[in-house]
């Protein structure tokens, strides 16, 4: 099955998808994001109409971010929001600052994140938000500038109670910073809760920094404990030595795993025996890539997507399994850390080899999760401690890990078939609830 022959829904009515094929890598994001829901539809019994508010975001919103550079020359760049479906409360999703973002991209990420929260049992609809710009290409002024002037051209959209953004690829808690401070700006007072993933001293949650990367920890463990397997010497590869992939690769080398290779967009290094992943940490921060760390042998990024581990992390961007390379991954299970890293013609392949996918509405859900925390502290005006907040991620992830699990045993379904299950039959229900306005 190609990702542009949708299953039809419970009413016999094809998929509301384009059959034009996918060629950039947001479009082949969208078609998998759509496959999944379809495939959920279907399973779910959903009707056409259904179907078709699902797979349509409530509000899609395109705008033009001047930038006025440090040597004077004006230049324009595109940004998008995504509001996908706010029937269970506020929109959520992060923002990411990266070259090849564009509107397919964000709406892919903005329906998972839907599915996301639903799953894990937040009040949330999804979002997602980006600018087309490579932040390593700007000074920390020019990457202030473009923030705080997207945000500015997003902000009927955004708010406390209507659209809460949060960091993503290419932003950090900096970049919230002065998305909170736009905001508060212009309602004349100051507004932490608009944003989450913000540093403590502007109300920003202790526990935050790392939860999506905790989030992979515990997912992983989970289905290292379903499968019968110690994470005593348990051998990890992680795609993606990121914000998430690296501290994903320290966690569960703390809980015992061996972490034998590593890749980010510089190389790729392996050690059998094990890395040391601080160290490794500390000298990709100092050279800005893991190429060249003296104390393991460079590989190349597919050789890494291929090794006989027990635990394949991608952690980077969308589409690096697939069906070309899907045959060749060794891992008995891939948990992933990224959105959307496994296409969907790879999916089968997987499955019939006997690798388990923990999918990435439930395996980094983590971030979505402490985010929802950080908020409700800000609504409140009160705070947790970290070991608090490690304890409700902990609980949330963990009762989601299982929920899943357990339809995926129940009815012979794969934990991604399972899992997407859940989360658009909330959504779907939550829909109903409420009716159809006017």
């Amino acid at each position: 099955m190609t990702i542009t022959d949708f299953p039809t829904t419970a009413s016999g009515v094809r998929s509301p998808i384009p059959d034009s094929p996918a060629t950039t890598p947001g479009e082949r994001a969208l078609a998998a994001a759509r496959f999944q829901l379809a495939e959920a539809s279907r399973f779910l019994g959903l009707d056409d109409g259904m179907h078709r508010m699902l797979a349509t975001p409530r509000r899609s919103l395109t705008v033009s971010v001047p930038v006025r550079r440090e040597d004077g020359r004006l230049e324009v760049v595109q940004g998008h929001r995504v509001q996908h479906n706010l029937s269970r409360g506020p929109a959520k999703g992060g923002i990411r600052f990266h070259p090849a973002t564009d509107l397919a991209e964000v709406t892919a990420l903005a329906m998972w994140m839907t599915w996301k929260c639903a799953l894990v049992g937040i009040p949330y609809g999804g979002a997602k938000g980006g600018v087309a710009v490579d932040p390593a290409t700007l000074t920390t002024r020019e990457l202030e500038r473009v923030t705080r002037r997207y945000v500015n051209e997003i902000l009927p959209l955004i708010g406390p109670e209507k659209d809460i953004p949060a960091p993503d690829v290419g932003t950090d808690e900096q970049t919230m910073a002065w998305i909170m401070d736009t905001y508060s700006a212009n309602a004349g007072y100051s507004v932490p809760g608009v944003v989450t993933g913000k540093p403590t001293a502007l109300g920003g949650s202790l526990g935050r920094a790392g939860a999506t990367s905790r989030g992979v920890r515990i997912a992983a463990l989970q289905a290292l404990a379903r499968t019968r397997r110690s994470p005593e010497g348990a051998t990890v590869a992680v795609q993606g030595f990121g914000k998430v992939g690296a501290l994903a690769a320290q966690y569960l080398a703390d809980a015992g795993c061996r972490v034998v290779a590593v890749s980010d967009a510089g190389g790729a290094v392996v050690r059998p025996s094990g890395l040391d992943v601080a160290a490794l940490r500390a000298h990709a921060a100092e050279t800005g890539s893991v190429r060249g760390y003296r104390d393991a042998d460079p590989l190349s990024h597919d050789e890494l997507l291929e090794l006989d581990v027990d635990v394949l992390v991608p952690a980077a961007l969308e589409g690096v399994i697939t069906e070309d390379n899907a045959p060749r991954v060794r891992a008995r299970l891939v948990v992933e850390g990224a959105n959307g890293p496994t296409t969907p013609e790879a999916d089968p392949i997987l499955a019939g080899n006997g690798i388990t996918v923990v999918p990435d509405i439930l395996a980094n859900a983590g971030g979505v999760i402490v985010s929802y925390l950080e908020w409700v502290q800000n609504t409140q005006a009160y705070s947790w401690s970290a070991g608090e907040v490690e304890m409700k991620l902990r609980d949330l992830m963990e009762n989601a890990f299982r929920a899943v699990a357990e339809l995926s045993a129940e009815r012979g379904l794969t934990l991604r078939q399972a899992a997407h299950a859940i989360g658009v039959g909330r959504v779907a229900e939550a829909h109903r609830m409420r009716g159809l306005y006017p």
